[in-house]
């Protein structure tokens, strides 16, 4: 009798376990490697900010999964099936934070990447054979990958926040170049149109390096001038969460503990 009820306690644990973890909110990011480098390790000294995400969370309370990876524009993460996997889990409640538009811009069809997207909002499209995947596929315009991540988000109950592409270090007159009629721009329209929570990311950290010069600035890139290294991704982290604290998503401030 005693070792029936202690079975039938070990069942009972078992599933509230389960249960509280079915129900624990996640918070999941997508894009490029200047937001998650590589396998997120800073091996090579470049880090994306994504990877310190987690560290201003009460992550017994929310789970922080970050699926950024580099060199995949917004076209790129779902024609790999890699939007397709987190749907598939993406439950009312959860959040996705979104960053795309430094490798939108290549071709659509080279031999390299082939991950290419139509400049602008539109609803242009392209039929192209894909060298790559060596399949016929159409390629639609930056904002109606963007539109797709957004309204698929919400149809699952989540809530959805797009961030303008952080800065390249490139200046010009003592100041930041910033993408204010390009993908920083397109960006904000698809997350206006579509009701989603925005972070002008490109704006933000351009004027934080604004204000600390060209030659500081310097020190937080590694290797090139789109990746950041640890300090320059922590610096970028820092922002993005003082947006969320600010803007509060689906009163996501009360996960944020490191403020």
């Amino acid at each position: 009798m005693k070792l029936s009820k202690l079975s039938a306690l070990i069942v009972i644990l078992g599933i509230l376990s389960f249960t509280m973890m079915q129900s624990k909110p996640v918070f999941y990011i997508i894009g490029d490697s200047t937001v998650r480098n590589g396998d997120g390790s800073g091996r090579n000294g470049q880090w994306g900010w994504g990877s310190f995400i987690a560290e201003y969370f009460d992550t017994t309370k929310i789970s922080v999964q970050n699926h950024a990876i580099g060199g995949r524009s917004s076209r790129t993460f779902i024609t790999e099936g890699r939007w397709e996997k987190i749907t598939a889990n993406l439950k009312k409640g959860d959040y996705v934070i979104m960053q795309f538009g430094h490798n939108d811009a290549s071709p659509l069809d080279d031999t390299a990447r082939a991950r290419g997207t139509i400049r602008g909002i539109g609803n242009d499209s392209s039929e192209i054979w894909n060298p790559i995947r060596k399949v016929k596929e159409t390629v639609y315009s930056y904002g109606a990958y963007m539109r797709r991540y957004v309204r698929e988000t919400k149809a699952k109950g989540g809530i959805p926040i797009v961030c303008s592409l952080i800065p390249r270090h490139n200046w010009k007159d003592g100041k930041v170049n910033r993408s204010k009629d390009n993908y920083a721009l397109w960006a904000q329209q698809v997350a206006k149109e579509e009701g989603a929570y925005f972070i002008d990311l490109n704006e933000l950290i351009a004027d934080k390096y604004d204000q600390l010069g060209e030659a500081e600035v310097s020190k937080y890139f590694h290797g090139d001038k789109t990746h950041t290294g640890l300090d320059g991704a922590k610096i970028n982290a820092e922002i993005v969460i003082q947006q969320l604290l600010k803007q509060n998503p689906g009163e996501l401030s009360r996960f944020i503990v490191k403020k």
